[in-house]
């Protein structure tokens, strides 16, 4: 096998560019280790519509069957349906073939073991990579592991209904955008089965994605559905990335809504009908989470971000649901897993529940928070991240400061996080202040020791 390239093996996932970085050959050596790692077992493998995603997938299976592992192929599908297909159906875990939001010559695998509970730079990548890296993927069995397909969308898509009362939901005007992904797969059997009008946009499920790359946080990659929302007068748009595990929303002005006011709201449509339940948000969120969850009598826990740290403590404590601001939202009932699909619903629910718009919703949360958005700093290096981690914290002693990932500062009128990236040099930037004066004002000042 050619030579690997170490930095393809991240934090959440295995990715890089195809065929430079990630090739069949490496994902016939991951299929194996990957079984080796977890033992025999039966595995869920599936993949996304990128065009290197078949061969990769058959490289992974065959992988996966010499090491003595029991693969059942799903087919097409998205990443959150993986998750399903692997705690519903008790599997020993599973491997999507993806890059997620990425262009398309971009491709990579994330990994599960039994429940959905993912693999990790911490726990099973590393392994991985070591076993590769070094040529030490255990002799395979005398035996190799048995194939069958499978086909899971029926019971997954009546599994997501079940989160709302359909009957409900009111005759919305929405806007879809698949971006050429799974949610063109997936989005027509749930929104055919609710009464609101939608415009369908790229649910083309294309691999070249001919139209904008399916990554919705871009502001470029939103122009279509902004256009077509303040064209119609739509109540509302929806967006999802390219494995359609994550959605954004925009409301009836076209306007883009931050993942943690959806949190927050989709925090009250839970405490709604659970009273006193626990969820869980990341370090970088709004206050208005936390706000919502008291008023609602919940409880609120902050966690370090990432979706294996989530859903182990969703785990500890029970929560009911966890949101992080780039999109990734949890559900208690949906084995803790995230999903792309249950927030767009729940959100169509909580509207026709209070009879508000979606502007209408977020309006007291525009009116007290004002947020910068997460905005990414290069920095030279890995290396360098320490002494800017230090600067902040020297600028900001006066303030409460905590280490839960990255640095946190807050204060009685403003609060950010900086945090480095898992997979690129960059810093990220989170801030909040009860004022937009302030949010300014802080945004720029602590960006100007970030970029000195």
């Amino acid at each position: 096998m050619p030579p690997v390239n170490p930095s393809v093996f991240k934090a959440y996932d295995v990715r890089g560019l195809y065929p430079g970085e990630v090739t069949a050959d490496l994902f016939h050596q991951l299929g194996r280790a990957f079984v080796a790692f977890l033992g025999p077992g039966r595995y869920a493998v599936s993949r996304d519509m990128r065009t290197s995603s078949p061969e990769l997938a058959a490289a992974f299976i065959d992988g996966v069957r010499l090491q003595g592992g029991h693969v059942i192929d799903y087919g097409l599908m998205g990443t959150d349906m993986m998750y399903y297909a692997v705690a519903a159906d008790g599997l020993d875990g599973g491997a999507q073939i993806t890059a997620s939001h990425n262009p398309g010559e971009y491709n990579g695998c994330k990994m599960v073991k039994a429940e959905a509970f993912p693999l990790s730079g911490e726990s099973g990548i590393k392994e991985m990579k070591e076993m590769i890296l070094g040529g030490r993927i255990p002799s395979p069995p005398a035996a190799a592991g048995s194939l069958e397909q499978r086909e899971v969308l029926d019971r997954y898509t009546n599994h997501v209904m079940g989160f709302i009362d359909a009957s409900i939901v009111k005759p919305f005007n929405v806007v879809l955008d698949a971006g050429n992904g799974i949610a063109g797969l997936v989005a027509p059997p749930l929104f055919d089965r609710l009464p609101c009008r939608t415009t369908r946009l790229f649910f083309e499920v294309d691999g070249t994605f001919p139209n904008h790359e399916a990554n919705p946080l871009i502001e470029e990659n939103r122009r279509d559905i902004t256009a077509e929302v303040v064209r119609i007068g739509a109540d509302a748009g929806i967006a999802w990335d390219g494995d359609a595990d994550r959605c954004f929303f925009l409301d009836g002005s076209g306007d883009f809504i931050a993942g943690d006011f959806i949190t927050a709201l989709l925090a009250e449509g839970f405490l709604m009908q659970h009273p006193g339940a626990t969820v869980i948000y990341d370090v970088r969120a709004s206050y208005a989470v936390k706000d919502i969850v008291a008023q609602y009598g919940g409880r609120a826990l902050m966690n370090r971000v990432g979706h294996a740290f989530i859903k182990r403590r969703m785990r500890e404590e029970d929560a009911i649901f966890g949101g992080e601001v780039t999109g990734h939202y949890y559900f208690r009932d949906n084995f803790y897993a995230d999903n792309g699909f249950i927030p767009a619903l729940l959100i169509l629910e909580l509207m026709s529940r209070k009879g508000l718009s979606l502007r209408d919703l977020l309006a007291p949360l525009r009116e007290r928070y004002f947020i910068s958005g997460e905005i990414n700093t290069k920095v030279s290096g890995m290396d360098a991240v320490p002494a800017k981690l230090q600067a902040l914290e020297r600028e900001y002693r006066d303030g409460h400061v905590y280490h839960l990932d990255g640095i946190s500062v807050e204060f009685d009128d403003w609060h950010f996080n900086v945090r480095a990236s898992n997979t690129e040099p960059l810093l990220r930037l989170n801030l909040e202040g009860r004022t937009p004066e302030v949010m300014e004002k802080r945004r720029d000042e602590v960006l100007a020791i970030i970029r000195g």
